[in-house]
């Protein structure tokens, strides 16, 4: 087990120094330029995909579509069932078999795989994303982006030295009403937009508390924790549990689930960095289970130009306060918007509904996993921008720019203290909060440039 921890560290290593020899060339020592005319426009790739969980099924329909031109080459994670699980289930869809991996990072070694569809939990979304560039990849990560702003920043660094697509699974981007009424938005139909609350409601149950065992069969638990510092195994963690035990692998509710209408949000109002970060949070159901931060949070972003976004965010009381369980809405100084996955409807100032508009499909709401229209043309424009054939939808500065709104909001709530930010650059005027801008990781996978 030492033996392959070390050589998972000096893979990282590699991969992420940008010793001399690569730092002006491709990881296969093509220039950037070079590298990308390998991928023509009409040419196939392939496609790997790492985390095989809830997420598996938005990856059917845009991977099996002729049009897209892509193979799914490999189906990698770390526990063997969902290895399993996941080929009998693309079967349904495609017509030969992929390749099974356990390690992530054999993946990103693999020089015959052209994308990596990053869906690990998110610890390891922008690591594995920024080994993956370096090493010649183009790379579709889940949301959040990252674990800590700090990744936030390192992603865009590694995009830019490395010369690769990155992008975030906030798929609403790739909305084809949600685009429209945006559109419309930016063109004056409410005016002056001037504040959104951006809101998620949901009825999750009790969470087992966590007692330590021994990893389950199949599961390889030391590739899990990857880069987080090691503890032993407690049950269920790898099974979503990771998002509400502790800070080590997930981002709470708000990394999980507001990252999508944050970004709706700051879409709408033009809004990039806050001012200022208010949170009223805390755990106030199941208070003896195995849920370790807050299931209800109301968080308050402030901008220039006095301009405001609202989250939320019910993880455990599904009163639908806004009529719906999740959503974005809009308030303009001539109107308001209500926007969600599945349609819009815009009003005039006095609250008279002047249009409504549905989406062309189906995208789930607050249902596990899945996919839906949404999530299908946002990973076709990910592939059409890998070929130079559509301009991303959505690039990873603007999702790292929406999810440090969630890790700003998790800051507020774990220092217990409100804060001012940089507006240029959202750094925060906090010394306790700039403490948690980056994380502690293992010795030996420390993020480097």
């Amino acid at each position: 087990m030492d033996k392959e921890m070390n050589n998972r560290r000096e893979f990282l290593k590699k991969s992420t120094l940008a010793t001399v020899g690569l730092s002006s060339l491709g990881a296969l020592g093509f220039s950037a330029k070079s590298y990308g005319n390998i991928i023509g426009a009409n040419d196939s790739m392939q496609v790997a995909i790492a985390g095989l969980g809830r997420r598996l099924g938005a990856f059917y329909a845009p991977i099996a579509r002729k049009e897209s031109n892509v193979r799914l080459h490999t189906l990698c994670d770390v526990m063997e069932s969902q290895r399993t699980k996941a080929a009998s289930s693309f079967s349904k869809h495609i017509d030969y078999s992929p390749l099974l991996e356990n390690s992530i990072i054999k993946v990103i070694e693999n020089k015959e795989i052209d994308v990596l569809i990053n869906a690990t939990p998110d610890h390891w979304h922008a690591p594995g994303t920024w080994m993956a560039v370096a090493a010649g990849k183009h790379v579709y990560v889940e949301k959040p982006c990252s674990h800590n702003p700090r990744e936030g920043e390192l992603l865009i660094e590694f995009k830019n030295k490395y010369n690769k697509v990155i992008q975030m699974g906030n798929q609403q981007r790739s909305s084809y009403h949600t685009i429209e009424i945006i559109k419309e938005i930016h063109d004056g139909a409410i005016g002056k937009p001037y504040r959104a609350v951006a809101f998620y409601a949901n009825n999750r149950g009790r969470v087992p508390n966590q007692v330590e065992q021994a990893p389950p069969v199949g599961l390889d638990w030391e590739l899990f924790q990857g880069p987080a510092p090691r503890r032993k195994y407690t049950h269920d963690t790898w099974d979503y549990n990771w998002h509400w035990y502790g800070w080590d692998y997930g981002t709470a509710e708000t990394g999980n689930n507001a990252t999508h209408e944050l970004d709706v949000a700051r879409w709408a109002l033009e809004v990039e960095f806050p001012n200022h970060v208010g949170v009223d949070a805390g755990k106030y159901h199941f208070l003896d289970d195995g849920w370790d931060m807050y299931d209800t949070m109301y968080a308050t972003f402030k901008f220039d130009d006095d301009k405001t976004i609202v989250w939320d965010g019910q993880s455990r009381n599904g009163y639908l306060t806004y009529g719906a369980d999740r959503g974005t809405i809009i308030y303009g100084t001539e109107g308001s918007v209500f926007v969600n996955r599945g349609l819009y409807r815009l009003f005039d100032k006095g609250g008279k509904m002047i249009r409504e508009v549905k989406s062309r499909g189906e995208e789930g709401s607050t249902n596990l996993g899945g996919g839906g229209d949404n999530t299908t043309d946002h990973v076709v424009n990910f592939f059409e921008a890998i070929r130079g054939k559509q301009k991303q939808n959505s690039t990873i500065e603007e999702g790292a720019v929406s999810t440090l709104l969630c890790h700003l909001a998790n800051i507020s709530y774990r220092i217990g203290e409100n804060f001012d930010c940089n507006p240029a650059n959202g750094h925060i005027y906090n010394r306790k909060g700039m403490e948690l801008w980056s994380r502690e990781y293992e010795k030996g996978w420390e993020p480097k440039l």
